[in-house]
C-alpha cells in the first residue's frame, strides 16, 4: 500500500456514514408519496378556489373581462408559489442533512 493512499480514508468515511444512517429514523416511501400529496394539493386547491371564486363573480358581477379565467391563473400561480415553497423547504432539509453527515 502507498503512503498516501485515500482509499483506506474513503472507505473509513463510507462505513461512518452507513453506521450514522443505520442509527438515522427511516423515512418511508409513503412519506415521500405525501410529500407529492402535498404538492399536488398545494396547487390544485387554490386553482380551483379561484376557478370556484370567479364562477361566483361572473355571476353576480359581470365584467367585461372574465373573473372565472383571472382568479383561476391567480390561483394557479398561488398554488405554484406554494409547491415551490414546499419543494425548496424540502430540498433544503435533505441537503443539511447530508451536511450534517459530512461533517460528523
Amino acid at each position: 500500500m502507498k503512503t498516501g493512499d485515500p482509499y483506506p480514508s474513503r472507505v473509513g468515511h463510507s462505513e461512518q456514514q452507513r453506521l450514522k444512517s443505520l442509527r438515522r429514523p427511516r423515512r418511508s416511501a409513503l412519506s415521500g408519496f405525501g410529500v407529492f400529496g402535498i404538492v399536488g394539493w398545494s396547487v390544485a386547491v387554490p386553482t380551483v378556489a379561484g376557478a370556484l371564486g370567479g364562477m361566483w363573480l361572473d355571476h353576480h358581477y359581470p365584467q367585461s373581462f372574465s373573473w372565472t379565467l383571472t382568479l383561476l391563473i391567480g390561483g394557479l400561480m398561488a398554488g405554484c408559489f406554494t409547491a415551490w415553497h414546499w419543494v425548496g423547504r424540502e430540498h433544503k432539509d435533505m441537503h443539511n442533512h447530508q451536511e450534517d453527515n459530512q461533517h460528523e
